[in-house]
């Protein structure tokens, strides 16, 4: 007996609802009606409405992303780790995603963006107040870096707040200070709008925490998260990188910086230095 194949679902015992005159509906809820007609492109170029999703899809992981950390801080702040674990996990996840996203952007050719690009202005990523919070929120704390955002005050306000307020390696160095960690009392009360400095006593503490993990798990396992958080931001940096050079080589930025040569810069930083630089020596 050959198969048969229906080219339609039957939905005649189904108990849909189909009248949404006074209900909540799918799109109501999620506001698609106006989250779909925000890709306002400004040329005929059919690769821009590329570059405008991939950029619109990325500040809302970056919104998501924001939303764990600050959840993640919280947790910490009241001795709660078992629950920031949670959140910085789901963080990695919704980095992968954004890591992913420049895989679709490199489907852009030069001549593609090109055709376009003049349009943009000196509008660039540069620019994304999500992006810096986040930085700031990690623990990048430059603060110069905040002018750009001073014609937006509402955008200006969530930036410097996040300059001001301990970053989360802060946090988790006071969340060790308070397990009985012999973490240095200059780096639990300090001015927090200031670069973080390596500290060799952090150091060593990690290091006891990474000899014994079975003692010191729940730090062991913050350590972990921490690490694997910071690994996929570079993974994005590198990514993001890579697909601008793909795309206009070393040509400069549209916001004004040297382009692929600032990007390479951003390769060497990093948010949570002990974690790293104890690897070395364990």
């Amino acid at each position: 007996m050959s198969e048969q194949f229906s080219s339609s679902v039957d939905v005649s015992g189904e108990d849909i609802h189909w009248d949404f005159k006074d209900a909540m509906s799918y799109g109501g809820y999620l506001g698609l009606e106006r989250l779909l007609t925000s890709q306002k492109c400004l040329t005929q170029e059919h690769d821009e409405m590329l570059f405008i999703v991939i950029h619109q899809v990325g500040e809302l992981w970056m919104k998501l992303v924001l939303h764990e950390t600050e959840g993640g801080i919280a947790h910490l702040q009241r001795d709660e780790v078992g629950p920031a674990l949670k959140m910085f996990a789901r963080v990695s996840r919704i980095q992968e995603q954004l890591i992913h996203a420049w895989d679709v952007l490199s489907t852009m050719t030069p001549a593609d963006y090109l055709a376009f690009r003049d349009a943009l202005g000196q509008s660039s990523g540069f620019q994304s107040f999500q992006y810096r919070t986040l930085e700031y929120r990690l623990g990048n704390k430059n603060a110069a870096l905040a002018r750009v955002h001073k014609h937006n005050p509402p955008a200006h306000k969530m930036v410097t707040r996040a300059l001001e307020l301990p970053s989360l390696w802060d946090e988790t160095l006071r969340l060790l200070a308070r397990r009985g960690y012999a973490i240095p009392a200059e780096l639990v009360e300090r001015d927090w709008t200031q670069p973080y400095a390596p500290s060799e006593a952090v150091e060593d503490v990690w290091r006891t925490i990474y000899r014994d993990s079975e003692t010191h798990w729940e730090a062991y396992e913050l350590g972990e998260k921490l690490v694997d958080l910071e690994h996929k931001f570079q993974q994005w940096r590198f990514n993001h990188m890579k697909t601008v050079e793909r795309i206009i080589g070393y040509r400069k930025g549209t916001g004004g910086t040297s382009g692929v040569s600032y990007l390479v810069k951003a390769l060497d930083l990093r948010f949570f230095p002990e974690i790293w630089t104890v690897r070395t020596t364990l």
